[in-house]
């Protein structure tokens, strides 16, 4: 008996290319859950120790029905962070800053003066720059937040009981 018969077949029985993508198979199948190991995320740091880490994030026209009075309820309060659609922990609420609503008005001269909106429509929008904190690991690379990188421009996701809305994060720094 051949070892490889004229139909390609292995001791007559099994075909060396159907071997072939078994094999295959297996290969990745251990590349995907053996090989990495448990770590799994790129984003993670070797440094175990936590730092204290401050986030200032920019909400521009977030609509509510009181301004005001949504921004106190936001003061001193935790929040749950979403990073890229993936939870990235909490943060405390430090300071909550409104931002005056501008427009540009033409002026009889032909300049351009910056003046407070008057249209109606305003009073259910607001600016804010929340002022943050809470633990991550600072890197040469940046702060990290439950694996997730926060950077100046990425877009968090801020989650409480009766809220979910978007800012743009300004500023990342290490207290300490």
């Amino acid at each position: 008996m051949k070892l490889i018969d004229s139909k390609g077949r292995l001791f007559g029985k099994v075909n060396i290319l159907d071997l072939g993508a078994i094999a295959v198979i297996i290969l990745v199948l251990i590349g995907i859950f053996i090989v990495p190991g448990p770590t799994g995320s790129v984003a993670q740091v070797g440094n175990n120790t936590p730092d204290d880490i401050e986030v200032s994030l920019l909400v521009r026209g977030l609509n509510i029905k009181n301004p005001p009075e949504f921004i106190a309820s936001l003061k001193d309060t935790k929040v749950d962070i979403i990073v890229r659609n993936e939870t990235a922990g909490n943060l405390q609420i430090i300071s909550v800053e409104e931002l005056p609503n501008y427009m540009a008005a033409n002026q009889p001269d032909g300049t351009v003066k910056a003046v407070l909106d008057p249209r109606p429509i305003v009073a259910y929008s607001t600016d804010m720059i929340l002022l943050m904190n809470g633990k991550g690991q600072m890197t040469d690379d940046g702060a990290v937040l439950a694996n997730q990188k926060v950077k100046i421009g990425s877009v968090l996701e801020l989650d409480g009981k009766n809220y979910n809305f978007r800012g743009s994060v300004i500023d990342v720094n290490q207290l300490n």
